[in-house]
């Protein structure tokens, strides 16, 4: 009876000793006479949460103890939930501090202390100007679409820490910034340059209308913010009272912007139908549709290689409605959607979700939209649009494209 008894008592230190084994070691199924103690599946689960969570525990304590600076809770919080959204090696992708998420708030409502430029992250890690903005600081000190920002103020960021270089570009009215820029020369070797640039408030003028030998409209648009749609209309209500046989829509260095904003533009544009459907990686779509309501009138395009984001949309879906002549250079090729949510404490993330398809189903992500007539510009060139006719010969290809179709 007491053999029996020692055995028993074996046994059961035998399998709690194994489970202890178990879940501190390997990833094995413990059984005994053919029955599952603990699911393989349950416990890979526990075991995989628990060595997480203790290694990122482990690494947090170790930066307390051991680190050569003091470094707070708040920012130890951040920088898990920066890197959380970094693993995704999405550069469209960000958490955002709450100084970073009020500052993309500034942006699209169209005011703010700066230079004047876009920016995005690029694939080769260098923070890259999208495009600069017309009129602003940024653009007349030089900057261009391609420019890689290497330092601010002497100072080395990349594009994992392009928000902070931002937040430096940013700053007072009347005060000076350094931006070095890198930037290919002729024979496409790189060379570096320092531009100092003087910071003003930057009031976001996104539409610009003109008319061009009394009969065609001109209507530059240089972002889609909150208040685009309504000096678009305005200014498209105006031409048409004047009379105007054809349109050009200048998009060129329009880095985007937000996407309901282009839907309704583009529904003052087209006939009925699709203007730009997205889809998740669930295969859900949703379909953005404009009616059958349009200013009938020859229409070109103008688009570069600084035309991303809401731009491609606008100039897709004009090319596959068949309803104008996009003219210029391939555009930036930005073809996936973020969605904005600010938490309770003023942070925030935006993350992509999905990604957008032409009416006739092309994603041009990585590709960018071909014009229907390519027209190449100087490197060199003083400026673009009404102002420099005589020298925009995309432009001047643009008016003998619609005199064509109205004479």
């Amino acid at each position: 009876m007491k053999r029996k008894s020692n055995l028993l008592f074996f046994i059961v230190i035998l399998i709690l000793t194994n489970v202890i084994t178990f879940g501190l070691t390997n990833v094995m199924t413990l059984q005994f006479d053919n029955k599952v103690i603990i699911p393989k599946e349950e416990y890979e689960q526990l075991y995989t949460t628990y060595i997480k969570n203790s290694k990122v525990s482990y690494v947090e304590e170790l930066i307390r103890k051991n680190y050569l600076r003091d470094v707070d809770d708040e920012t130890l919080l951040e920088g898990k939930l920066k890197g959380l959204v970094q693993s995704l090696n999405d550069p469209y992708s960000q958490y955002l501090t709450v100084d970073e998420f009020q500052a993309l708030a500034e942006q699209t409502s169209g005011t703010y202390g700066g230079i004047g430029v876009i920016v995005a992250p690029g694939d080769d890690n260098y923070i890259t100007v999208v495009a600069p903005i017309e009129g602003t600081p940024g653009e007349r000190a030089g900057l261009k679409t391609g420019d890689k920002i290497i330092k601010v103020d002497g100072v080395d960021y990349t594009a994992e820490n392009m928000d902070a270089a931002v937040k430096v570009m940013k700053g007072k009215p009347n005060t000076k910034v350094t931006i070095t820029i890198m930037r290919k020369d002729k024979e496409g070797n790189n060379q570096t340059k320092d531009i100092e640039i003087v910071r003003e408030i930057i009031r976001l003028v996104t539409v610009k209308s003109h008319l061009i030998d009394d009969k065609i409209g001109y209507i530059k648009i240089t972002s889609f913010d909150e208040i685009t749609y309504e000096d678009f209309k305005a200014d498209l209500d105006e031409l048409k009272k004047r009379g105007i046989e054809g349109l050009i829509i200048d998009l060129r260095n329009n880095p985007g912007g937000l996407l309901n904003i282009c839907a309704d533009i583009a529904d003052e544009l087209l006939g009925e139908g699709t203007i730009v459907y997205t889809e998740t990686k669930d295969g859900e779509r949703e379909y953005l549709t404009s009616d059958k309501d349009h200013i009938h009138v020859p229409l070109v395009v103008l688009i570069n290689e600084g035309s991303a984001s809401a731009s491609e949309i606008l100039a897709g879906a004009i090319r596959d409605h068949n309803r104008g002549t996009l003219i210029g250079t391939k555009t930036f090729g930005k073809g996936v959607v973020q969605r904005i949510r600010q938490f309770e404490d003023g942070s925030g993330i935006k993350l992509t979700i999905s990604e957008y398809f032409t009416p006739n189903g092309e994603n041009i992500h990585g590709v960018g939209i071909e014009p229907d007539i390519t027209v190449e510009l100087p490197d060199d060139i003083e400026g673009i649009g009404v102002e420099y006719l005589d020298i925009d010969l995309q432009l001047q290809r643009a008016l003998d494209v619609i005199k064509s179709q109205i004479d």
